[in-house]
């Protein structure tokens, strides 16, 4: 595996179409973890099980730093990756301990004020400035969302601001992603700091409260199909932060924002499937505002001449 498959590429649309396919496919990956997750929130402390996750997206990690670390560009651990496992730790923990009361695709729902907010801070950290009617998308975006917290709030409580303070951390986290792997350090390089630093972390953060006297789940009083679950999520939520760490490598972002969006569809399904929930109507009308803003902007940037209309000029010849 070379260098080239992971850093930072010219913006020309080859490139970008990979990383708009990358995006995509991990929003279809990231709901799968999410139910793992949210079945052994039913054997464990949400806290507990979100250490055992990262750590088995670390073990994930290592064999692949040993095999491509002649093609790492730029140091694995820096202060950048650092943040970054920080700000990845706070969003698990905040959804996590959300998925242990809430159904998946409601907390996805409230999670995805984050497309709106990087839209909001990629012009003053990333100097990408969106035009006027994507603000004014974001602005129905964030109503939509008002209207799915709203409700929910009543029955579940402050928990529901769970999902937004993850996203939140989450926005953060793109746009440090984002000026780390822009020059410096190839996508992976910058990943497999992430996730190394984020498990230090969480699981530094476990020892300390273990010491305090914080009770622990053991691992062997979960069901014996549980440790095979934790790394099969640990595999689906390395691979997933590792294709998000590429598409945002190749395009700018603003642009992939709203392919985001595309999380909540498989939420909706994998709820629905695998727990039985299905969200509510007032749920389904707030996260249909937020889906028809994101495609708004992306239809309208399109139209106004922005990078993915060159993308579809290329394409249809």
């Amino acid at each position: 595996m070379s260098n080239a498959d992971f850093s930072a590429q010219p913006d020309a649309a080859p490139s970008q179409i990979a990383g708009m396919m990358a995006m995509c496919a991990a929003m279809a990956l990231l709901p799968i973890g999410d139910a793992i997750s949210k079945t052994l929130t039913g054997f464990a402390a949400p806290f507990d099980v979100t250490v055992w996750r990262t750590l088995a997206q670390a073990i994930w990690f290592l064999p692949l730093l040993l095999l491509a670390r002649k093609g790492l560009r730029g140091s694995v651990l820096s202060w950048p990756a650092v943040l970054s496992g920080a700000l990845v730790a706070v969003v698990s923990l905040c959804l996590i301990y959300a998925y242990r009361t809430m159904p998946i695709a409601t907390a996805i729902s409230i999670f995805f004020i984050e497309p709106l907010v990087l839209t909001l801070l990629a012009g003053p950290f990333l100097g990408e400035k969106p035009g006027m009617r994507r603000y004014i998308a974001v602005a129905i975006g964030l109503i939509g969302a008002l209207i799915v917290i709203r409700p929910n709030f009543e029955i579940f409580g402050p928990v529901v601001l769970l999902p937004a303070l993850g996203a939140l951390a989450y926005a953060l986290n793109m746009i440090v992603l984002r000026k780390a792997t822009r020059k410096h350090r190839s996508a992976l390089s910058f990943q497999i700091g992430v996730a190394l630093s984020g498990a230090a972390i969480l699981g530094g953060a476990q020892l300390a409260l273990g010491l305090m006297g914080r009770h622990t789940t053991p691992l062997s009083a979960l069901p014996g199909w549980a440790l095979g679950a934790l790394f099969a999520s640990g595999a689906l939520i390395a691979l997933t932060f590792l294709l998000i760490t590429l598409a945002f490598s190749k395009v700018e972002a603003s642009l992939l924002a709203p392919l985001q969006y595309l999380e909540i569809l498989g939420a909706t399904l994998v709820g629905y499937l695998v727990f039985g929930n299905f969200p509510d109507a007032l749920t389904i009308l707030g996260t249909s505002i937020i889906l028809a803003s994101g495609i708004y902007v992306f239809y309208r940037e399109r139209k106004s001449g922005a990078p993915a209309r060159k993308i579809r000029a290329r394409i249809d010849r």
